[in-house]
């Protein structure tokens, strides 16, 4: 669904595991102008066909997948990026030209895909292969140009893994937070690689940025995606009296 200007939010819907998605539509130059945040599973543990659904979504707003032209990742735990490749590879299949999408992770994020990540890959039975075409490092992250320019902030936020990063649009006042704060939750911190006591300090920090529109990784019995500063504001309140004693 169209969300903001040229964003559209993709929330995962069904009985198992997968990330909500989110796009930045029309921002890069040439054939493939759509940037992709987490593209989930390709089937998650349910037989669920989430990548289906997602790229169903997509073409019903009249974006299709073969012109992704780049797929961050929060971070690299299968549900969120399981799809990097098979999504990337559409790009290269459709003809849209020549090439496939390009995939970008933060470099502390990717150490650990390698090796605690992969592992935790394999106890569940998944394969996920990728590799990053670049790093995304903590900083502004400018894309496009001209009227379609698309400024990001990068910031890294560890705790629900060590290199997790959110993504804030100054712009749009819009904050993509992966897994490490909800709608009335925070991210599972009893995971290898997890650090409940770095997850505060990250939230901490996005608490301070000026948010209209918190967009999670997941949904919870709260909800999804919150709306208006005040109820963002009102979120990080809940968090700090309810999870932070916790860490």
């Amino acid at each position: 669904m169209r969300f903001a200007n040229n964003l559209y939010a993709y929330l995962w819907r069904g009985r198992g595991n997968n990330c909500h998605s989110y796009l930045f539509a029309d921002v890069l130059r040439g054939k493939r102008p759509h940037v992709l945040i987490d593209p989930g599973h390709v089937v998650n543990e349910m037989s669920e066909k989430c990548l289906e659904k997602l790229t169903s979504s997509m073409l019903r707003d009249d974006i299709a997948p073969g012109e992704i032209g780049l797929i961050i990742n929060t971070h690299s735990h299968p549900d969120h990026c399981e799809a990097n490749l098979a999504l990337a590879q559409m790009n290269s299949e459709s003809g849209a030209g020549g090439g496939q999408a390009l995939i970008a992770i933060g470099k502390i994020e990717d150490e650990y895909r390698r090796t605690i990540a992969e592992q935790m890959s394999r106890m569940l039975g998944l394969t996920v292969e990728f590799e990053p075409d670049f790093y995304l490092q903590e900083g502004e992250l400018n894309l496009g140009r001209g009227d379609e320019k698309l400024n990001l902030q990068i910031i890294h936020t560890p705790g629900h893994s060590p290199g997790s990063i959110c993504i804030y649009s100054p712009e749009n006042k819009v904050l993509i937070t992966g897994d490490v704060v909800f709608n009335g939750s925070v991210g599972r911190t009893d995971l290898p690689g997890g650090d409940s006591r770095t997850l505060k300090q990250s939230i901490e920090k996005l608490s301070e940025l000026d948010v209209e529109y918190l967009l999670p990784g997941h949904s919870t019995n709260y909800g999804d995606i919150i709306r208006g500063k005040n109820n963002v504001v009102q979120n990080f309140a809940f968090i700090r009296m309810n999870y932070f004693p916790l860490f």
